[in-house]
């Protein structure tokens, strides 16, 4: 099967639902996919999530007050709600209406370079009001800026980010 990149949606958010039932309307549900461009490549999401984790794991490596901070105040981490500690290490559990995979990859990054999350407090790493806000993945740099696909998709992050990248290499695609 075959597959052809029609356009490059970048950020959806709330808009999610409302997109995928267009979508499954006017391609048919099993006929259309969000993947990412990655060089010449078309990778699927799970990839492009472990990319967004590595970002994280680089950032963290490259910052250890960063990593020292986190660990040692925060019980957990969460982005849309508080329930999201409910996924733990799994990006295929979201049980908000909004996506939420930086508090995952934040975690599995912890995780990863041998630490653990002993605070006392759940701080959220999303909105600028929020104590965690620095590690949110419109902040946080991507470890391989050239691989972001140009032109960049405008909107709230910085240039060369971990949401930058994520939001810019997205695709959608439908089979030919």
């Amino acid at each position: 099967m075959n597959w052809k990149t029609i356009d490059r949606p970048g950020y959806i958010g709330k808009q999610r639902a409302e997109r995928q039932a267009i979508w499954n309307e006017r391609y048919g549900p099993e006929n259309w996919r969000i993947a990412y461009a990655w060089g010449n490549a078309i990778i699927n999401r799970e990839i492009a999530l472990q990319l967004y984790e590595d970002a994280y794991y680089e950032f963290f490596k490259a910052n250890s007050e960063k990593l020292a901070w986190i660990t040692a105040n925060a019980s957990d981490v969460f982005d849309t709600a508080p329930t999201n500690v409910s996924a733990g290490l799994d990006y295929t559990h979201q049980e908000t209406p909004d996506n939420h995979i930086q508090d995952i990859a934040i975690r599995r990054s912890v995780l990863r370079l041998g630490k653990t999350f002993r605070g006392g407090r759940l701080i959220q790493v999303r909105s600028s009001r929020s104590e965690g806000y620095e590690l949110n993945p419109g902040l946080i740099p991507f470890h391989l800026p050239e691989m972001i696909l140009n032109p960049r998709m405008a909107g709230w992050w910085s240039h060369d980010s971990i949401e930058d990248f994520y939001q810019s290499n997205k695709v959608f695609q439908i089979k030919e």
